[in-house]
């Protein structure tokens, strides 16, 4: 990673910076002690997703789904998957649209599962629909070159 690498905590909001001569994987929060990377998608609030695309310098991807959605939850684990073999060069995030609605009509969504990756704090790329971890890490790559 280089030396510059901000990640925003996804349990308290706080900047960390991530020396490039210690594993991320290993990195905790200066202020609340947890671990930055845990290998899952962080479920957060519109504030926390606002928060990490502004302050944060690593990609972020963002799920935006709903708990009704059947396509959405076949689609979880799938999500799960791809972070754990992802992180931490990306941050892996959960909006939920019902809970955020405000969000999600500011983004845009118009169906979900939709995926959204974002990097230097704008959108470079977007997906609708479930995919396998496969599919989306295929997807991120592709985006990220």
């Amino acid at each position: 990673m280089p030396a510059d690498t901000r990640a925003v905590c996804t349990a308290c909001g706080s900047i960390n910076r991530l020396p490039e001569d210690r594993p991320a994987t290993e990195a905790k929060c200066g202020s609340c002690g947890q671990l930055l990377f845990s290998g899952h998608p962080a479920d957060v609030t519109g504030d926390m997703f606002d928060r990490q695309i502004a302050k944060g310098t690593l990609p972020v991807v963002v799920d935006v789904w709903a708990p009704w959605c059947g396509p959405c939850r076949a689609m979880a684990p799938e999500y799960e998957k791809a972070a754990a073999a992802t992180e931490p060069r990306v941050r892996f995030l959960k909006l939920n649209s019902d809970n955020e609605q405000g969000v999600a009509g500011r983004l845009g969504i118009r169906g979900i599962p939709t995926m959204l990756l974002y990097r230097d704090g704008k959108e470079i790329a977007r997906v609708s629909g479930a995919r396998s971890a496969r599919d989306i890490t295929s997807w991120l790559e592709t985006a990220l070159r």
